[in-house]
């Protein structure tokens, strides 16, 4: 049974899921790695959604605010062996609702083009692709998203 907790940035367990998931992105960002890891620093993220499967952490997310009414869908990461199962889903929902409590209207998120599960995750949960908004406008491998919020 999978079951959800909010915590913070703080979270040792988030920092664990952080690491594969930084590993995991350096084998498919290349050499565009180092660019796109200086915008994913934790110390600007507060919220935190992990999910458990039998009280073991299989994936992740975070929110950050962007501007105005618009927040930042963040560290997004599901353990290889639990893909496929709506696990990735179920966080992105909690992460906006969460955002609906914290009064943003918007979510917005930027992943690599090369990330076909994401953009599938993405797309399926009713993100739309816009154009690339800063620091990601000119990086050609970027594909962002977002999804008003109700």
């Amino acid at each position: 049974m999978i079951t959800i907790e909010r915590t913070t940035a703080e979270n040792d367990i988030f920092k664990e899921l952080v690491i594969k998931l930084d590993s995991f992105l350096s084998i498919t960002d290349g050499d565009e790695h180092e660019f796109y890891d200086q915008f994913n620093k934790l110390d600007t993220i507060q919220h935190v959604v992990l999910a458990f499967d039998n009280n073991k952490a299989v994936a992740c997310g975070a929110i950050k605010p962007y501007k105005n009414a618009v927040i930042e869908i963040k560290r997004m990461f599901t353990l290889p062996e639990c893909r496929g199962k709506g696990v990735a889903s179920t966080i992105l929902k909690e992460l906006e609702i969460w955002a609906l409590e914290l009064n943003f209207t918007s979510c917005i998120l930027e992943t690599g083009v090369n990330q076909v599960e994401a953009i599938g995750l993405y797309k399926k949960n009713n993100y739309t692709v816009i154009a690339n908004y800063p620091p990601y406008e000119n990086a050609e491998n970027s594909i962002c998203f977002e999804k008003k919020l109700k």
